[in-house]
């Protein structure tokens, strides 16, 4: 089992400003069985409207504080958060225990492809 968190702004096509992976590729990684959802400084509300939008179902949508919180709700195998700010997504990654990527990074991984 594999977790991803999403940032949004600067992450996601829908984000601002936008990021390079698009919402068809997150649909692509839920597809295949993967726990989603988002961790944004967006209000939580926010973030669950972004993902009805796009018929996406999520898992989990919290703060970027609350990311350990995730991780003791969801045994996986790997944890990722995939965001776009060293200062935050980064460090509250690396904190909780996940796997950081940056966008570019994420976009090649054949998950979502």
């Amino acid at each position: 089992m594999i977790l991803i968190s999403f940032d949004i702004d600067g992450t996601l096509e829908v984000g601002d400003p936008p990021g390079v992976l698009t919402m068809a590729m997150v649909k692509r990684v839920h597809a295949q069985g993967f726990v989603i959802g988002s961790c944004s400084d967006r209000p939580i509300s926010a973030q669950r409207a972004i993902w009805a939008q796009h018929n996406i179902p999520i898992d989990f949508a919290v703060g970027k504080m609350m990311l350990q919180d995730v991780k003791a709700q969801f045994v996986a195998d790997m944890y990722y958060h995939i965001g776009d700010r060293e200062d935050l997504d980064k460090r509250y990654a690396l904190d909780a225990g996940f796997t950081f990527l940056w966008p570019h990074e994420a976009v090649v991984h054949p998950w979502f492809l």
